[in-house]
C-alpha cells in the first residue's frame, strides 16, 4: 500500500454528527467525552448489565438499569479525559490520536480539567441513589481510573489495569442488587479483564509503531509477532472464566448456548488477525461490541 493510498487512522471524523449537529464551543467537550465513539460506552455497559442480570436473577429494576447506565456513560466519559489530559503531549505525535482536542489545542488543559471535575460531580450524584456498600465500591475504582493513562509508561499491562477499571460496575451491580459479591462474580469480572486485554491488544496493534518510537508500552509491543496466538489465549481464557462463573452463579443450561456463541466469536476474531494491517485491527476490536451485546443475552436466557 502506497502512501497515497493507505488509510487514515485518526479516529476523529471531521463531518460526523458532531460538526453537523452541536454548536463550535461544545464540540471539542463531546469529543473529549468520546460521545463521537460511543464503542467504549457499549464495551463498559453490556458486561455491567450482563453482571446486573445475574445479581438480579432476571430483568433488573428499572431505575437500577438507569443508574448503572448513567454510570457506565460518565465513567467512561470521565476516563477518557483523564487520558487525555496525561496523554495530551504523546497524542499530537500518534496518528490515531492527533487530532483528538487537547493534542490539536482546541481545548487548553484547564478546560480540560474544568469539564472532568464536572463529569465526576455528575457520576458521584448518582450514589445517592445506591446502597453504602455499592458507594464504597465506587469510590474503590478512582485510584484505577487515574493511574491507568500513566501504565504505559512504566507496564506493559496497562490493559489489565484498564480491564480492571472498565468493568468495575460489574462488582458495583452485585453490591447493590444482592448486598454481596459472590465468588460467581469475582470470575466473571475476571473474564471481563481477560476479555479486555485480548480485545485491547488487537486495538494496540493500530498504534504500535508510534508507541513505540515514543517509548511507549503495552500489550501489542510485549507481545510481538505472537501476539494472535496470544489475543487468541486471552480470548479462551475469557470464555473459560465466563462459563465457570456462570455455572457459580447457578445459570441454566441456556446461559452454556451462549458461551459456545460468544466462543465461536472470539474465535473467528482471532483467527481473522493480521497484525501488518491496522484497519483490520480496527474493524476487529469495534466487533467486540457484539461480543458484549452476547454476553448480556447469554446471562438473561440463562436466569430462565
Amino acid at each position: 500500500m502506497t502512501a497515497l493510498s493507505r488509510p487514515d487512522l485518526s479516529d476523529i471524523h471531521p463531518g460526523d454528527w458532531v460538526d453537523r449537529r452541536l454548536p463550535l464551543p461544545w464540540r471539542p467537550y463531546a469529543r473529549l467525552a468520546r460521545l463521537d465513539r460511543p464503542v467504549g460506552i457499549w464495551l463498559t455497559l453490556f458486561p455491567c448489565l450482563a453482571a446486573l442480570i445475574q445479581a438480579s436473577h432476571g430483568f433488573p429494576a428499572v431505575w437500577q438499569l438507569i443508574v448503572f447506565s448513567l454510570g457506565a456513560l460518565l465513567m467512561r466519559s470521565a476516563g477518557s479525559t483523564v487520558n487525555d489530559i496525561a496523554d495530551r503531549k504523546f497524542d499530537a505525535h500518534v496518528e490515531r490520536t492527533r487530532f483528538r482536542p487537547l493534542a490539536s489545542s482546541q481545548l487548553e488543559l484547564h478546560q480540560a480539567i474544568a469539564f472532568l471535575i464536572a463529569e465526576l460531580g455528575l457520576a458521584a450524584s448518582l450514589l445517592i441513589f445506591l446502597n453504602s456498600y455499592t458507594r464504597q465500591m465506587a469510590i474503590g475504582v478512582l485510584p484505577l481510573v487515574f493511574i491507568y493513562p500513566f501504565c504505559k509508561r512504566f507496564t506493559y499491562w496497562p490493559q489489565a489495569v484498564l480491564g480492571a477499571a472498565f468493568n468495575w460496575g460489574m462488582l458495583m451491580v452485585w453490591a447493590e442488587a444482592a448486598g454481596h459479591i459472590p465468588p460467581g462474580a469475582i470470575v466473571m469480572w475476571i473474564g471481563a479483564i481477560t476479555w479486555q486485554i485480548g480485545y485491547d491488544t488487537v486495538y494496540a496493534y493500530v498504534d504500535v509503531k508510534d508507541d513505540v518510537r515514543l517509548g511507549l508500552k503495552s500489550t501489542a509491543i510485549l507481545f510481538g509477532e505472537k501476539g494472535q496466538a496470544c489475543i487468541g489465549l486471552f480470548y479462551a481464557l475469557t470464555v473459560a472464566s465466563w462459563s465457570l462463573g456462570g455455572w457459580l452463579l447457578g445459570m441454566s443450561s441456556s446461559y452454556a448456548v451462549g458461551m459456545v456463541v460468544i466462543a465461536a466469536h472470539l474465535g473467528w476474531q482471532a483467527w481473522r488477525i493480521d497484525l501488518a494491517r491496522p484497519q483490520l485491527s480496527f474493524s476487529l476490536f469495534l466487533s467486540n461490541v457484539l461480543t458484549g451485546a452476547l454476553l448480556t443475552i447469554a446471562a438473561l436466557i440463562g436466569t430462565w
